[in-house]
């Protein structure tokens, strides 16, 4: 019986197929972990860019501060969709001594496609108020 058992360990039949779905899933894991980086990265630069386009329109001198969060709003549904539930704000402050506008957006960091961590994703823009005077 021993003997048997002994050969039986030594045997490597059908040890590749073992092999090859042992591999293949760590492999299927760390790309798909790596889309998922580049979704996270992607909306977050999205975000960014809306929040600055935002802060630009309202910082006009005929605009409202609510005309640069709506155009952050479209422009975040337009190219993230829907699904990213995003809180915009716009509001006037004080920065460096120069009336500004400051975009905020507060939206889901994506962890499993655009699924995610509400609120884990911020950020934010300025830009200088104009003025007629």
């Amino acid at each position: 019986m021993r003997a048997r058992l002994r050969a039986l360990g030594r045997d490597d039949t059908g040890s590749s197929a073992v092999e090859f779905v042992l591999v293949g899933t760590l492999l299927t894991v760390l790309t798909l972990a790596a889309l998922q980086l580049g979704l996270a990265i992607y909306v977050r630069n999205v975000a960014h860019d809306a929040a600055v386009e935002g802060a630009h329109i309202a910082a006009l001198a005929d605009t409202t501060l609510a005309d640069g969060a709506e155009r952050t709003r479209q422009i975040l549904h337009r190219t993230v969709g829907a699904a990213f539930g995003a809180d915009v704000t716009a509001q006037a402050e004080t920065v460096d001594g120069r009336d500004s506008v400051v975009v905020r957006v507060a939206g889901t960091l994506p962890l499993i496609g655009l699924l995610g961590v509400a609120g884990g994703l911020e950020v934010s823009a300025h830009a200088p108020r104009e003025s007629l005077d």
